[in-house]
């Protein structure tokens, strides 16, 4: 697609450190970006170990898993049940129920994602993609993705837009990555504005 122009060479961006994507996506789910933040400074200052960086803004080490495992909920300011979610998921990654480093099977890790209460395939997917490096994770219940294929005039309906993007396969999420870009919204502007 000509829109697709708009962003070439796109790239997926790949953490350095899996589990600490897939406790931030976690935070972040049906939250803003600055609340995630937020969620993610809180633990890194309850948990995390200091760092001494007197040029920078580094205050702290993102804390393993290990060191979550068993988290107080007080540092967990959001709802009951996506406490829940969180705290499984650092548990099972803790005891390795769930796998997720760069040699992992994609397709288990996502398995034991989604075996996990509140690890919906919206979670997997961007675990597999940002986590893992999957170039075919899709996802399709992202809203921004079907705001993007609405525009566009694909399939903006989850079913009929996964059913399309087979043609996509092995490399979905490279289209993810476009669908985003095609949006109107800040986060696509380069350089970015200054505030």
């Amino acid at each position: 697609m000509a829109r697709f122009a708009k962003a070439p060479g796109q790239r997926i961006p790949r953490t350095v450190d899996e589990q600490e994507l897939a406790v931030r996506v976690v935070l972040g789910q049906q939250v803003s970006l600055k609340a995630a933040r937020t969620h993610a400074r809180r633990i890194v200052e309850a948990y995390g170990q200091p760092v001494p960086d007197s040029y920078g803004g580094l205050t702290h080490v993102f804390p393993a898993v290990e060191q979550l495992a068993e988290i107080d909920p007080a540092h967990l300011a959001f709802p009951k049940s996506r406490q829940r979610s969180l705290i499984t998921l650092i548990r099972a990654m803790a005891d390795g129920e769930v796998v997720l480093d760069t040699g992992c099977d994609w397709n288990r890790a996502r398995d034991q994602l989604l075996a996990l209460p509140g690890i919906g395939p919206w979670t997997a997917e961007v675990i597999a993609m940002r986590g893992l490096g999957d170039p075919d994770a899709f996802l399709v219940g992202d809203l921004g993705v079907q705001l993007a294929a609405k525009q566009l005039g694909l399939p903006a309906d989850p079913r009929p837009l996964a059913e399309h993007s087979l043609r996509w396969r092995p490399w979905r999420s490279y289209a993810t990555q476009h669908l985003w870009t095609a949006l109107d919204h800040a986060v696509n502007e380069w350089p970015p504005k200054e505030k």
